[in-house]
């Protein structure tokens, strides 16, 4: 069933479907939940209260997870769902997880055991999707329950994402289900109701019917599925979905992310803030230095880990990030564009894995995707964006951003919104705020950007690990280049800034 959606048409709209976005639709309430701490916990009663279906799409997914540690009474994710199955027999759980992961279940124990009793128990239904182009992944991470409450956003439900916003050094809670403790992890999504979590409802029944070959229809019955305890920051919006989705059989390529990241780039009159595991993409750094040579006023400020998580990502993404911001750098004397990464109090840096970007506070947008190539046209993704002016009370919603923008600064700088606020206007500049708390514990330091040499330039110039589509691949090697793609895209964007002034 397609959602029809109750959009208010406005020529101040920067969301256009069929261009960087699949639909627009209609939510009485969105909330931005950061961390999975809040995350994990809302989301486990929100499934406690399910009453038909509870589906859900990841790229990794571990069911020894405790979604509440806080709560005597929490389990682990695997007997959490078998305790739902049994009680509620009629309830349908779908669980869809990219294949490639499939081999680490072998290496986690008792998830492989608890995978058998799931297999074995009737309501629950979990499958490996390996309906991709070979190197593709499906890094959607989507919740939809009842067809009336979604989430969409960055996080997995899988272990090493559990953590508070006040990232402790030595947090006991946040450990992995063999004991061992992990570093601390970033990372945010939204809550969202109505015809908007409709929509993604029937994006993830695509994706399992592609998957899986079954056809799942749309449940109904429920009109309100809100968790009580969350307050929205956004009530009566239009929230636009965007995808990426390679070519695969039938399916047709979809790039709406990357429209998307680009509209909003060049959309941007005073600000960009950003929160990105990645920046590699040459069409996004290329947009950058454009939009900051149109607006002499513009500073854009990225949040990203320190490095990437992997050996084999810190040699395709770390090297290719300098390599592209030494590019912009020679456009941008005054340091206008900049990238930090955040601290504990203790100097542990803090894995960013968030996906978040508001623009002149009045365009949100929080998913799945990444600033780099994959995610703009080889993986699955999935993001949504709120216009304030496609909210029913505009004034309220831009106060709601900026509010959600100050509290993340407020997060990695270790202090309190009332003062982010006050600096923020007292600067009028997230640099400047920044700077402010530079040596006071918990801090944004700027990521200090060496040319990478070696093997590790080698692979950043070519590109390697990071193709821009499913058939580049397989193209050879000599035919990529990170610094040419750069340069003519950036030619592109200088050309169509002449042509609109």
């Amino acid at each position: 069933m397609a959602v029809t959606a109750s959009v208010r048409p406005s020529s101040r709209a920067l969301a256009q479907p069929g261009s960087n976005s699949w639909k627009v639709a209609r939510a009485d309430k969105v909330a931005v939940i950061v961390d999975a701490c809040d995350y994990f916990r809302i989301l486990r009663k929100a499934m406690l209260a399910a009453e038909k279906r509870i589906m859900i799409v990841g790229w990794d997914f571990d069911t020894r997870i405790d979604l509440d540690p806080d709560d005597d009474e929490s389990m682990d994710l695997g007997h959490f769902m078998l305790q739902l199955a049994k009680q509620r027999p009629d309830l349908e759980i779908r669980i869809l997880k990219w294949d490639f992961g499939a081999w680490k279940s072998l290496l986690r124990g008792s998830h492989l055991w608890m995978l058998f009793r799931w297999a074995i128990t009737k309501p629950i239904r979990f499958k490996f999707d390996a309906k991709h182009p070979p190197g593709c992944s499906h890094h959607q991470k989507i919740v939809v329950i009842d067809n009336c409450l979604a989430v969409c956003g960055g996080i997995d439900m899988t272990s090493d994402r559990w953590d508070t916003r006040d990232h402790e050094d030595d947090d006991p809670r946040r450990v992995e289900p063999s004991g061992k403790a992990y570093e601390p992890w970033h990372d945010a999504t939204t809550l969202l109701n109505g015809e908007a979590a409709e929509a993604l409802d029937e994006l993830c029944r695509e994706r399992w019917k592609v998957a899986t070959g079954e056809t799942m229809h749309a449940v109904t019955g429920r009109s309100d599925c809100w968790v009580d305890e969350v307050e929205p920051h956004f009530r009566d919006a239009d929230v636009a979905v965007a995808r990426t989705r390679a070519a695969y059989e039938d399916q047709v390529e979809i790039r709406e992310i990357e429209q998307l990241y680009l509209d909003m780039i060049c959309s941007a009159e005073r600000f960009v803030y950003a929160e990105n595991q990645y920046f590699t993409s040459p069409k996004i750094a290329a947009a950058v230095v454009a939009r900051l040579e149109q607006k002499p006023d513009l500073e854009i400020v990225m949040v990203q880990p320190l490095t990437a998580d992997g050996w084999i990502e810190q040699v395709a993404m770390d090297g290719t990030r300098v390599r592209l911001c030494r590019m912009i750098g020679k456009s941008d004397p005054d340091d206008r564009f900049r990238i930090f990464y955040p601290l504990t109090k203790g100097g542990t840096a803090i894995y960013v894995h968030a996906k978040v970007m508001i623009v002149d506070d009045r365009v949100l947008r929080i998913g799945s995707s990444n600033m780099n190539n994959r995610s703009l046209g080889l993986d699955s993704e999935c993001d949504v964006l709120i216009e304030a002016s496609q909210v029913d009370d505009e004034a309220a919603a831009r106060a709601a951003i900026r509010s959600i923008r100050v509290g993340l600064l407020a997060e990695h700088l270790g202090t309190d919104c009332d003062v982010i606020a006050d600096t923020l206007a007292e600067t009028d500049s997230m640099r400047a705020t920044i700077a402010r708390f530079a040596d006071e514990g918990r801090c944004l330091k700027p990521i200090t950007m060496d040319e990478p040499e070696g093997f590790e330039k080698f692979v950043a110039d070519r590109e390697m690990l990071d193709p821009e589509s499913a058939d580049e691949m397989f193209e050879p090697l000599a035919r990529r280049g990170l610094v040419k793609s750069f340069w003519v895209n950036l030619r592109h964007r200088r050309s169509r800034g002449r042509n609109v002034r």
